[in-house]
């Protein structure tokens, strides 16, 4: 199965994992108000959201200490406590995620989520918006030894399901992260939004296809 970026045919999948920010949902605006609350709190100077966009990858436990050294910890509750005042009510789905969402759950394929949020977070995010039974592992930052772009999150949302990773799983994102995660797994990298991707990203790994918004993707499912 071949279509926009891919010049060789790419597999049917067995199993779609899925990034949550900036992929399914739109919870940038919620990371930059918390970020920058916690930036402020340090003295730093608060980000721009193109800044939040482009900087906003790794997980807080592995980026947070570059940004507060060793208060890194006490940053990230800062951070959490704001995120948690005000996330659920401005989550905002990406437009024509849910229909592809739906599509795929269609096809009876292993759903499930991959994401650098943390954990609790991401499922609060997910459950708030009814989608929770869509997937068979929601898996966030911390549930793993390590977070992307390393294989282990991949690995988790994987187990028990007696499917391998490989080609036949899809990786599907918005970030160079997303995509070097994929190839860690041996994974099909799926990219999603391609204007969105960070321009001076340290990622140099390349999609096996990339579509514009979800509603391509889900077109292109028809094909399957």
């Amino acid at each position: 199965m071949s279509g926009q970026g891919s010049e060789t045919p790419i597999p049917n999948p067995s199993a779609v994992i899925f990034d949550w920010d900036n992929t399914l949902v739109d919870t940038f605006p919620v990371i930059r108000d918390a970020l920058n609350t916690t930036l402020l709190a340090f003295g730093h100077a608060p980000w721009t959201m193109d800044e939040t966009r482009q900087r906003v990858r790794r997980s807080a436990r592995e980026s947070f200490p570059e940004l507060f050294g060793d208060e890194w910890e006490y940053a990230m509750d800062l951070f959490y406590n704001r995120y948690y005042e005000i996330h659920t009510e401005k989550l905002e789905i990406i437009a024509g995620a849910q229909e592809l969402i739906e599509r795929l759950a269609s096809k009876s394929l292993t759903l499930s989520i991959v994401s650098n949020k943390r954990g609790d977070v991401l499922r609060a995010e997910v459950a708030h918006l009814g989608w929770t039974n869509y997937f068979s592992a929601i898996v966030g930052a911390n549930d793993a030894p390590r977070d992307k772009p390393a294989r282990d999150p991949v690995d988790l949302a994987l187990w028990g399901t007696n499917i391998p990773t490989g080609p036949h799983v899809w990786f599907i994102g918005d970030a160079d992260i997303d995509l070097e995660c994929a190839k860690n797994a041996d994974c099909t990298a799926i990219l999603v939004g391609a204007q969105l991707r960070a321009a001076h990203s340290t990622y140099k790994a390349q999609a096996d296809i990339e579509f514009p918004h979800c509603m391509a993707l889900s077109n292109f499912l028809d094909k399957l």
